[in-house]
């Protein structure tokens, strides 16, 4: 599952027509890679309680097939934001891909450009009322809202609780989250260190020589996969830079990362799942700076086509979707090839140039001139990465879209990604065509993956199947607010 956080439909129209620009070319008739994919579909990304949803519900939706509340992890609609003795309830914990895979001997690796504690990744091995509780240092800014010595950070969870101990393949940012807050660690942690815990226990438990903890490119690209079982990469203190600004040789690509876990991970006789975000589309959005956006966008892109090549779609099912969308519009009338992210070569009945790209909302800009008019963009440089695009109403920080989401599907059973669906049928979907799941042992569904093959048994009605799923699974329990 590849995860484009923030991707929206105008993200992926306007990085299409970048990619081409950057090869000299109009770029309106470009292809991302998986926009090539023979299935598409839209999914609605709607919280239990809120119509424009975060990173965290929707996580828990398209990872564990449950619709959550706003900014809640892991966790049924039954849990309330902030309500840290709810969220140990067993009976309120939801089970993600993840736990499902694992139950079926199949390996799992995730791969983000965000703190590996962000609120995507996280979605595959954690349970928390909260998002923000990364570490046992932020988890303890809540005391005055619940009980926090009921539940774990996330971080903590990743580590020492399953199934996060048991994902062979970690790679991403948020190196602060998992180390002691002193003068030689220079974390967030007041508990433990949770970089040494995971290596004397993958040591005690599957002896010497079979895991590696990297922080760099360059031992990334020499981890020899035939030897490594188990890898955890943390490559940046929060998260991981953005591809315009970072240094080549110290931070990995997106592209590189996912070819690793691959590699690591296709030893495993009964497959693996694997999760890849591309998180940083979503934080160039919120600071309305669309050149940044546009180009993890292309990132993205390129970490798909690697999959695709490393893979066979006879036995590999690819997904490739977002979580929500974003308020970032393209409009006017540019000529075609005209730059994506410049002027739009128009005037507002102002007389004053307007960009192609704008944003219904944002940080404000404070070059708006003493009438509280437009700012005259006539002199801005949109060549520079950093430079934030004009936005209707100020705000700290831009706001996720409420608009539907696309998904990209290839491999076994991508058709049944077609159409028009709930965000949280897309991990039961994907269960059905790797056998694990609720939907594992449906009648006429395929058996689980194994290094015999895949079952050739055909469903006469997969729809019939996967809504008979979902009457099984909670998808939204009824809440009293």
């Amino acid at each position: 599952m590849f995860l484009g956080d923030g991707m929206s439909v105008t993200t992926l129209t306007a990085s299409r027509i970048y990619k081409g620009q950057m090869e000299k070319r109009s770029g309106e008739n470009e292809y991302l890679s998986f926009e090539k994919f023979p299935f598409v579909g839209m999914s609605k990304t709607y919280c239990v309680d809120k119509q424009v949803a975060d990173s965290a519900c929707t996580a828990t939706a398209y990872l564990t097939g449950v619709k959550a509340n706003y900014e809640t992890i892991g966790l049924s609609a039954s849990v309330m934001l902030n309500d840290c003795p709810g969220s140990v309830m067993p009976e309120n914990r939801t089970q993600s891909i993840a736990d499902w895979s694992m139950a079926k001997g199949k390996a799992v690796g995730l791969v983000t450009t965000t703190r590996v504690t962000h609120a995507s990744p996280s979605g595959l091995y954690a349970h928390s009322a909260h998002r923000d509780w990364e570490s046992d240092a932020e988890l303890a800014k809540a005391a005055n809202l619940t009980d926090v010595t009921q539940c774990e950070d996330i971080a903590k969870q990743l580590i020492t609780r399953s199934p996060g101990m048991d994902i062979k393949v970690i790679l991403g940012g948020g190196r602060e989250m998992f180390l002691l807050n002193d003068t030689v660690h220079n974390g967030s942690r007041t508990d433990m260190d949770l970089v040494e815990f995971w290596k004397n226990d993958k040591v005690k438990r599957f002896g010497k020589d079979k895991s590696a903890y990297i922080e760099n490119r360059e031992q990334l690209l020499n981890i020899d996969p035939s030897k490594t079982d188990y890898l955890l990469g943390l490559f940046g203190k929060s998260h991981m830079k953005f591809h315009l600004n970072a240094n080549a040789n110290l931070q990995p690509t997106l592209t590189e990362m996912t070819k690793k876990a691959i590699e690591v991970l296709k030893k495993e006789k009964n497959g693996f799942f694997l999760f890849v975000e591309g998180g940083l589309i979503d934080a160039a959005h919120h600071v309305t700076m669309a050149r940044l956006a546009l180009d993890e966008t292309v990132e993205f892109s390129k970490a798909v086509q690697q999959a695709v090549d490393m893979t066979s779609e006879d036995d590999t099912l690819i997904v490739v979707t977002s979580d929500h969308s974003h308020t970032m519009m393209m409009a006017g009338y540019p000529v075609r090839g005209h730059d994506v992210l410049s002027l739009s070569g128009s005037q507002g009945s102002d007389n004053l140039p307007y960009t192609t790209l704008s944003y219904a909302n944002g940080p404000e800009n404070k070059k708006s001139d003493a009438n509280c008019g437009r700012e005259d963009l006539s002199k801005v440089d949109t060549s520079n990465p950093y430079y934030t695009y004009p936005k209707l109403v100020p705000l700290q920080f831009e706001t996720h879209g409420g608009e539907d989401v696309m998904v990209f599907a290839r491999g076994p059973w991508a058709h049944l990604f077609s159409g028009n669906y709930e965000q949280n049928t897309i991990p039961l979907m994907m269960g059905f065509a790797a056998g694990v799941g609720p939907a594992a042992n449906m009648n006429g569904g395929p058996a689980a993956f194994t290094s015999a093959g895949l079952s050739t048994t055909t469903a006469s009605s997969p729809l019939t199947i996967l809504t008979s799923v979902l009457l099984m699974t909670a998808v939204i329990r009824r809440v009293c607010l």
